[in-house]
């Protein structure tokens, strides 16, 4: 059976002087580079030097898209009205854009960030208008914009319904639900930082396509991306440990797109 699996971290999430990503040493490990586009945190800067490392790597650039809320990092609820937030999606992903043609690469997928990706799993309203905002920017491109996210989410209801390829994600280092969802941060075990957890978890998601949930259940997760966060404790260990060992395992590790 031919297995493989897209990997993919957050990278450019600092602002100015400030750095919270390794983005050079990720990129070692990554396949897919989901790049802050200014309103979580990133800055033109931070844009532009990520878009130029991932495109001599062969990394795919991914417009990762939030809320507007640098002093809360993208990890506030917020209630932005329909047309405001489509607007604001496709004016982050323009953004990137410009910076991804320079260095000679594109934006290649869109995934949202923190409140707005946990808000568009179930919140119709919010994730239609997520979807309206990369159709807007697809259609400018001239391109498909494949959309990342949580497998039977509203979001990639939405996106189907305006004609975008949906590419379902799991998790490498966040705490399942039983309903397969994320465990909220304000919980415990939302997040896991230790190395072999999170590489048992991420053979696992790979191969069997499941995962076991805070309350033991077992939780069925067929995914084509798979994520390691950029922010958490020790990420650019966890991510080359999670590829050497995907790769050991015989899963092809590979972008998406």
């Amino acid at each position: 059976m031919d297995q493989k699996i897209d990997l993919n971290a957050d990278l450019g999430e600092g602002f100015g002087r400030w750095r919270l990503t390794d983005d050079e040493a990720l990129l070692a490990s990554v396949t897919s580079a989901n790049v802050a586009c200014g309103f979580h945190a990133g800055d033109p800067a931070t844009m532009r030097r990520v878009c130029e490392l991932a495109a001599e790597r062969g990394v795919r650039i991914g417009a990762q898209v939030s809320y507007r809320d640098l002093a809360g990092f993208g990890r506030r609820a917020m209630d932005v009205p329909a047309a405001e937030l489509a607007a604001e999606v496709a004016y982050q992903i323009g953004a990137l854009e410009v910076f991804a043609r320079a260095a000679g690469s594109g934006v290649s997928y869109v995934k949202p960030h923190g409140a707005l990706y946990n808000r568009t799993v179930r919140d119709t309203a919010q994730a239609a208008a997520v979807a309206e905002g990369v159709r807007l920017a697809a259609g400018a491109a001239g391109r498909e914009l494949p959309v990342l996210g949580l497998p039977g989410s509203e979001l990639h209801t939405a996106a189907a319904r305006v004609g975008l390829p949906c590419v379902p994600e799991a998790f490498a280092d966040r705490g399942y639900r039983s309903d397969g969802t994320l465990v909220p941060r304000t919980e415990p075990d939302a997040v896991l930082t230790q190395a072999d957890q999170v590489v048992k978890r991420s053979l696992r998601l790979a191969r069997d396509g499941e995962v076991t949930a805070a309350d033991g259940r077992t939780v069925r997760v067929r995914a084509r991306s798979l994520c390691v966060h950029g922010d958490t404790p020790d990420a650019v260990r966890l991510a080359r440990r999670v590829r050497e060992e995907l790769t050991a395992a015989g899963v092809g590790v590979r972008a998406f797109v």
